[in-house]
């Protein structure tokens, strides 16, 4: 079965760029331009992982990933945080915000299917 992520990013050429990075992979892609359309999606979908970006306009990624692991039906789900910001202040809030981990954007292809796979156990 094709495991589902869901991307969150305001940024149209980012949600592409790694929409087409995780299609090649033989992954099934879900997008949201921000936290609210986010949480619209998951009252949808439940997908195996979720990729936020920090940086979004309203709710920010990590008040979402808060939101996400306070909720009983994404407790567990992975989070992947992909974000310009990677200083390690950054990485660091991310992670306490409950992240299973914290990727700087720009992203390879290759770094970003390999964190995934390593994140999923597959």
């Amino acid at each position: 079965m094709t495991q589902q992520i869901l991307v969150v990013d305001d940024e149209v050429g980012a949600l592409t760029l790694i929409g087409i990075m995780l299609e090649r992979g033989g992954f099934a892609v879900s997008k949201a331009r921000d936290a609210y359309a986010a949480l619209d999606e998951l009252t949808a979908t439940n997908p195996d992982l979720i990729i936020l970006d920090v940086m979004m306009p309203g709710m920010n990624g990590i008040e979402l990933c808060r939101k996400l692991r306070a909720d009983k039906k994404t407790a567990n789900t992975p989070i992947l945080i992909l974000s310009a910001r990677g200083d390690p202040e950054s990485v660091e809030e991310g992670l306490n915000a409950g992240a299973n981990d914290y990727l700087s954007k720009p992203i390879l292809h290759h770094d970003l299917l390999t964190k995934i796979k390593d994140i999923l156990g597959t």
